[in-house]
């Protein structure tokens, strides 16, 4: 069977040291700079040096997150922040700006560059042209079928990154300008103030004069905000599809989610690569509800 890998996020120190715990491969974190999780905790440099001696001591690897659109007058910063990262022992970064992957790549070629969910990589010709940039792994856009990922691993030789539980975007994945038109925080420079996660009405007009419209309600709740994906079912065809790594959303989770979701994920993988029979023990979706959802889980179809 492949080796799959168990990635895992941390918001903090103590997020990271419950990943490792629990049984993940490795964790992915981000600065107070260009991160997509701006509001996290996240780790300053100093931390950051230690969050890799602390991984590298219990043999797992760490991924930071330089992962948001950068502007000219920032291109320096964002490559320090890279350098400093490599020097510290970094095992990848994760990047979104196009621009800054190339230079990191063709500067740091030693260093893998993974290229982020929020490059929309979303069809196979999208994933070889990271591929030939020299990207080593690509994340995919969390809206693909299962077939669509196994399309695209069949037809590529980068490494094949998928979200496997977590937060689920109403728009497909780096592509939302919600938060960035009402509010003036783009989620592309990791500052999204979750709109859609707002509760709405949805309103259509009466067919009566031009001169007597009325809205009639049809619909109010939470309208577009998508339930969390939990993958769990999945976990043995997506292995079989080809996919190199499975992510678990939650950087603005406490350690106590990061803890339970790597524990109940490192379990089933491990079941699925162990050719015993693949059960789900229903404890542990209801272990995984009570630590976070949104009015329970989506469970794409995968077809």
């Amino acid at each position: 069977m492949p080796e799959v890998e168990l990635l895992s996020p941390a918001g903090n120190f103590e997020c990271l040291k419950a990943a490792v715990q629990n049984g993940a491969d490795s964790i992915y974190f981000g600065t107070d700079k260009f991160n997509a999780r701006f509001y996290a905790t996240n780790l300053g440099l100093n931390s950051l040096k230690e969050a890799v001696t602390y991984c590298k001591l219990r043999n797992v690897q760490t991924h930071l997150t330089l992962n948001t659109l950068v502007k000219d007058t920032e291109f320096e910063d964002a490559l320090s922040l890279a350098k400093e990262a490599y020097e510290a022992g970094i095992d990848a970064i994760i990047v979104q700006d196009l621009g800054l992957a190339k230079y990191l790549i063709d500067k740091l070629p030693d260093l893998p560059i993974h290229a982020s969910t929020q490059m929309t990589a979303h069809n196979l010709q999208g994933v070889l042209e990271l591929e030939k940039l020299g990207f080593k792994r690509v994340v995919l856009a969390r809206e693909l079928s299962i077939s669509e990922i196994e399309y695209i691993c069949n037809n590529s030789k980068v490494e094949i990154e998928t979200f496997i539980h977590g937060a689920l975007c109403i728009c497909y994945s780096g592509q939302c300008l919600f938060s960035s038109v009402v509010g003036g925080r783009s989620g592309n420079r990791g500052k999204c103030a979750g709109p859609c996660r707002l509760p709405y009405e949805l309103l259509a007009e009466s067919k009566e004069s031009s001169s007597n419209k009325k809205s009639i309600s049809l619909d109010k709740g939470y309208l577009l905000s998508p339930k969390d994906l939990c993958g769990l079912a999945h976990i043995p065809r997506l292995i079989q599809a080809g996919v190199k790594c499975f992510k678990v959303e939650g950087r603005m989770k406490n350690p106590e989610y990061v803890a339970t979701v790597t524990r109940i994920y490192r379990k089933y993988i491990d079941l699925a690569l162990s050719g015993e029979e693949y059960i789900i023990d229903e404890q542990d979706i209801t272990d995984l509800m009570q630590v976070f959802n949104r009015g329970g889980f989506s469970s794409r179809s995968f077809k």
